[in-house]
């Protein structure tokens, strides 16, 4: 006979950008005794709001979300740090009698929650400002090719323009003498939560571009390029940030520097957010013990409200 398996629940609730997840989430909480914890590396800072997508005013209000709003732009935000304060959520809903129903569509974040992370150094200030004056000389897709000779399995997992990951591979290597692959092995520190893993999935990415379409035609109506033009008098120039590089502003930047008009800021703002919903996907199919659900398929919330009751005690 196997043992009962004792430990407290959580849900993640998982899927990619425009798929419906907060819609979900909220009318699970309707019916459950969850509370919702944020898994977006956008969401956590002030002042992105139109531009992220993140749930309104009324929303929050009704259904509060953990880890939104807790950073200024100014201010990195680290997948390490991300797991540090959801740990802590988890634990304080935990002791409340409720389950943490964590949603969102940062793989990474998930990931780091799961299986933890690897004990690697601490920024190098120094390291950093070298290597992003030789990205300003050189560009970033030189660094990555750099790094693609001394960690190729980093490299494929970076895409050329990811100044943050990029910087961050190169600077653990500087400073340990070893590839960041290497070090991310064996990482295994799972938390203490029996896991229902439910993924948002769409079987035909079709309706999934046009919601992106729909949505951000939707946040330039609701003052998107205003909202940026606060942002970057707030911030100032700094485009390596995180905040600053999220999907929408990244794109926002040259049009505002009067660079490229607006249809091409629109175009590749939809076209960024596509692949980004692609490289979602993708991880979406490589987690394998997750329940699929077709994003705004019929009956959905009957569906996964009926995992929902079949999983907690």
């Amino acid at each position: 006979m196997n043992p009962i398996d004792r430990r407290p629940c959580a849900i993640f609730l998982m899927g990619p950008t425009a798929s419906g997840k907060t819609a979900l989430a909220c009318a699970l909480a309707e019916r459950f005794a969850l509370q919702l914890v944020s898994v977006d590396s956008a969401l956590v800072y002030r002042g992105l709001d139109i531009g992220t997508a993140k749930p309104d005013a009324a929303t929050l209000a009704r259904h509060p979300h953990r880890l939104i709003d807790i950073r200024d732009p100014s201010q990195p935000y680290s997948a390490a740090e991300f797991r540090a304060d959801a740990l802590v959520a988890m634990e304080e809903i935990t002791r409340a009698g409720s389950t943490p129903l964590l949603v969102g569509g940062t793989g990474l974040y998930f990931r780091a929650l799961e299986y933890g992370l690897s004990a690697l150094p601490e920024a190098d200030p120094g390291v950093r400002a070298r290597l992003a004056e030789e990205a300003a000389r050189s560009g970033w897709p030189a660094l990555h090719a750099r790094l693609a000779a001394v960690d190729a399995p980093a490299a494929a997992r970076i895409r050329p323009n990811d100044a943050q990951r990029i910087q961050r591979a190169l600077e653990v290597i500087e400073l340990t003498g070893r590839p960041l692959s290497a070090q991310q092995e064996g990482r295994r520190e799972r938390p203490p939560w029996r896991i229902l893993k439910l993924a948002l999935l769409p079987a035909d990415r079709a309706p999934l571009h046009a919601a992106i379409a729909a949505r951000f035609e939707a946040m330039l109506g609701a003052g998107f390029v205003e909202e940026a033009r606060r942002v970057l008098a707030e911030v100032g120039p700094q485009f390596d940030l995180p905040a600053m590089r999220a999907v929408g502003y990244r794109q926002i930047w040259p049009y505002l520097a009067g660079e490229i008009g607006r249809g091409e800021f629109v175009q590749r703002a939809i076209f960024a957010t596509r692949q980004l919903a692609k490289r979602q996907v993708t991880w979406l199919r490589s987690e394998l013990d997750a329940r699929i659900f077709t994003p705004n398929g019929a009956d959905l919330t009957e569906h996964a409200a009926r995992a929902v009751s079949d999983f907690l005690p």
